[in-house]
């Protein structure tokens, strides 16, 4: 599995997740939670993805290994019959020696192929290390950025939360402002004005009244008096005058 297609697979799920959350946030929190999750989920889907294209490698690896070993026991194999093959020819047994001959001519063949094969593969061996390396560095580096994603969406619902707590407060404060005549306080202080006019009023009145029971009073005196002189005018002589008039008791030393 190539690197191209394997980030690329994962680059087109987190787009389109992040695309999709975006377009139906309603709440920012539950979208950055749901952001990890689906990251986190793309980092195991490229964790397995690696893991496979590894397992491949290592096979590679073995396959190879066993054709540089095969190649190394079929010279040795090769070496063997032809030694034997000598030793029979200078003993005077051509025969048995040409056998022996072939022999080492089928080992080295097979020498030959097993060479072959690992030959083959040291290139494809090669790529595969490279495209390994890089899909671990880019793993690395996803892990990395979900560190990074995992901070900033932490710091995204903190002052997500600061905000909401300010828009709190300052609603708070505009609900009470005194100034504000159209506040509930407000209203509250001219309803208070409005009792404290009408006492006012009501003691206002109450002292006019009690001004006018003295007023009547004091009329009530003035005629009497009058009509105390008009009686005395009756008898011929005005209740002064009487008192002016009337003899003055002896004096008795």
């Amino acid at each position: 599995m190539a690197k191209q297609s394997i980030f690329g697979r994962i680059s087109t799920l987190v787009k389109a997740n992040i695309n999709s959350l975006l377009d139906s946030a309603e709440d920012p929190q539950k979208m950055l939670d749901q952001l990890v999750r689906d990251y986190t989920n793309n980092i195991a889907d490229a964790e397995s993805a690696i893991a496979e294209t590894i397992g491949n490698l290592r096979l590679l690896e073995r396959d190879h290994e066993e054709d540089v070993q095969a190649a190394s026991e079929w010279g040795n194999k090769a070496l063997a019959a032809s030694r034997k093959a000598d030793e029979l020819r200078s003993s005077g047994h051509t025969a048995e020696a040409d056998k022996f001959d072939d022999l080492a001519k089928i080992a080295l063949q097979r020498q030959i192929g097993s060479e072959r094969e690992a030959r083959a593969a040291e290139p494809q061996i090669a790529a595969q290390t490279e495209v390994v390396d890089k899909l671990k560095s880019g793993l690395n580096g996803m892990k990395q950025k979900l560190g990074e994603l995992k901070t900033k969406a932490a710091e995204l619902v903190a002052r997500q939360k600061t905000a909401e707590a300010q828009n709190k407060v300052v609603d708070a404060v505009k609900s009470i402002d005194v100034m504000d005549p159209t506040s509930d306080l407000g209203r509250f202080e001219e309803k208070v004005r409005r009792v404290e006019a009408q006492a006012q009023g009501k003691a206002e009145l109450a002292a006019s009244s009690l001004d006018a029971q003295f007023e009547n009073l004091e009329d009530l005196g003035e005629l009497t008096e009058v009509e105390a002189r008009l009686a005395a005018l009756k008898v011929g002589s005005t209740p002064a005058q009487s008192a002016i008039d009337a003899p003055s008791a002896p004096y008795t030393p």
